[in-house]
């Protein structure tokens, strides 16, 4: 009885199925895939060729936005797993990652499929830390960029690795100190009390 309670429940409505055959028609004399024509009937967005449903080490760039800006991306990578390389054990870290960009970006979801990839890699931490960031600054040749890993407690250690990479010649601006908020109250201070 829940089978086909949830059986009738995935079936499309007549005016889904409607919609999707005039969009599947408009697609045939677009020259576009029926898929194609399907997703945009119901404002979803297409599906790749290929999806990324396999890691991969292939980092995907796209121009910089802001290339005239000095600017810091952080990523926040809390779920990182690879394997000791003696053990075998998994070894867990969390990753955070900071860079200011030149001419390219890193994108977003390569960078995830990227650190999937290591999830059945034996590798020292010290190791896995360098490696990654050699490999952000060879795919976007960044201004600045600074990985730093937690990795979790094992054999009663936590180790943490920190590594940095700096454009030569690159000089970060100067860092602005803005004035400690004035007291709650105070007329004409410009500041307001959380």
């Amino acid at each position: 009885m829940i089978a086909s309670h949830l059986m009738n429940d995935t079936k499309p409505s007549r005016a889904n199925a409607n919609a999707n055959a005039k969009a599947k028609a408009k697609a045939a004399k677009a020259g576009k895939p029926a898929q194609a024509a399907a997703a945009a009937a119901l404002n979803q967005r297409e599906a790749p060729a290929t999806p990324p449903s396999a890691p991969s080490k292939d980092l995907q760039v796209f121009p910089n936005p802001q290339p005239g800006r000095d600017y810091v991306v952080r990523f926040d990578v809390p779920e990182f797993t690879c394997h000791c390389p003696l053990t075998g054990q998994p070894d867990f870290a969390h990753f955070w990652i900071e860079i200011v960009p030149d001419a390219l970006c890193v994108e977003l979801k390569s960078l995830k499929m990227y650190f999937w990839a290591y999830r059945n890699e034996g590798a020292f931490h010290e190791r896995v830390t360098n490696t990654i960031l050699d490999d952000i600054v060879k795919a976007i040749q960044p201004r600045f960029a600074r990985i730093h890993a937690d990795w979790f407690v094992r054999g009663g250690i936590r180790t943490y690795v920190t590594v940095e990479h700096r454009k030569k010649g690159w000089k970060p601006e100067p860092k602005v100190e803005l004035p400690a908020a004035a007291a709650s109250g105070s007329a004409g201070s410009g500041w307001t009390s959380l």
